[in-house]
């Protein structure tokens, strides 16, 4: 059996930690060690996590002296892992059965892939799971989607594509291209995954593999002002960087290097229309302004005429006609 080391993040997720823990270690068909990181939660994380330890040798649990933070935190469980393939699991998150065995024989049978990642469950902040994060949509029907680093690049564009309590990682790709980048706090994760996809195939697996909690603070369920500029400029740095790193193919590919940037301004564009129905223009300008340095083809896109007509008309009348819209719509 492939060994499969999976570290765990925790802070201030003491409520949740057991059934993280409990299941990975059921996951059958692969071997199992699972480091616990403790990174100085204020709440009942020792208790648990000791706990945990003491119960099961495969578990090890480690508390930090000082909050270290995420991209610190994940960069020590990478420095820690030396079995076959890796994986970083919040402590908020949790496996499903056959989970690491389907990344497992994925990675067996395809040599060539570094990074596999499959669908996942999002439970809402209520606890019903109604939704799940289908990445690559339905299109891709076959249980389980090879693709080169390139196909993965366009797929992903400027979003986080794969879910991350899913992507398994050979440990030896992962030690050999570095951990997080503490420069990218926010976009640490895409980053991650187009580097990965810059040195290797990726494997698709088409199941559902992990579930992923959505908590009420989530900036992805709220508009967080000013905060989303930073997140974008971020992607761009994650751009700026693969290209100065990876291999001359990729380094020397303009028409990949233009779809990106070209979709990342797409992707403010949206924004900066989300940011305009919160009646905060002077943040969708700034958006707006950041999109065309990025691509000025976006002129010519659907996300830069509908924000125009939106600055067009006013944030008043535009609220207005949508809630109009709506209403007629109901």
């Amino acid at each position: 059996m492939q060994r499969v080391d999976v570290v765990i993040p925790c802070y201030n997720y003491a409520h949740f930690l057991q059934e993280c823990v409990e299941s990975v270690l059921s996951q059958a068909g692969v071997d199992v060690r699972v480091l616990i990181l403790d990174d100085c939660s204020p709440d009942n994380t020792p208790e648990v996590g000791m706990a945990l330890a003491a119960r099961d040798t495969r578990v090890t649990y480690r508390r930090h002296a000082a909050n270290m933070r995420h991209i610190a935190t994940y960069n020590e469980g990478i420095d820690w892992a030396g079995g076959d393939l890796f994986l970083l699991l919040s402590a908020d998150d949790y496996l499903l059965p056959g989970a690491l065995h389907r990344a497992a024989e994925l990675m067996r049978n395809y040599p060539d892939v570094g990074l596999a990642f499959g669908n996942a469950i999002i439970a809402e902040p209520d606890g019903t799971m109604s939704k799940r994060a289908d990445p690559l949509g339905e299109n891709y029907v076959h249980a389980m989607q090879i693709l080169s680093g390139r196909q993965f690049m366009q797929l992903s564009g400027a979003r986080n594509l794969v879910p991350t309590a899913t992507a398994v990682v050979r440990t030896a790709l992962q030690k050999q291209v570095g951990g997080y980048l503490k420069e990218l706090p926010h976009a640490g994760d895409m980053e991650m995954w187009l580097r990965l996809a810059s040195h290797a195939g990726v494997g698709f697996i088409n199941a559902d593999q992990a579930v992923y909690r959505q908590h009420s603070s989530n900036m992805s369920l709220q508009y967080y002002g000013e905060n989303i500029l930073s997140d974008l400029v971020q992607r761009k740095k994650a751009f700026d960087m693969l290209f100065s790193q990876a291999a001359d193919s990729l380094r020397k590919d303009e028409i990949l290097r233009r779809f990106l940037a070209r979709d990342l301004g797409k992707q403010a564009l949206r924004q900066a229309g989300i940011a305009f129905n919160n009646f905060d223009v002077a943040t969708a300008v700034a958006i707006q302004r950041f999109a065309l340095e990025v691509s000025p083809d976006v002129r010519n896109s659907l996300p830069w005429i509908k924000l125009v007509c939106k600055q067009t008309i006013g944030p008043k009348c535009w609220y207005a006609l949508n809630s109009m819209r709506r209403r007629v719509a109901a």
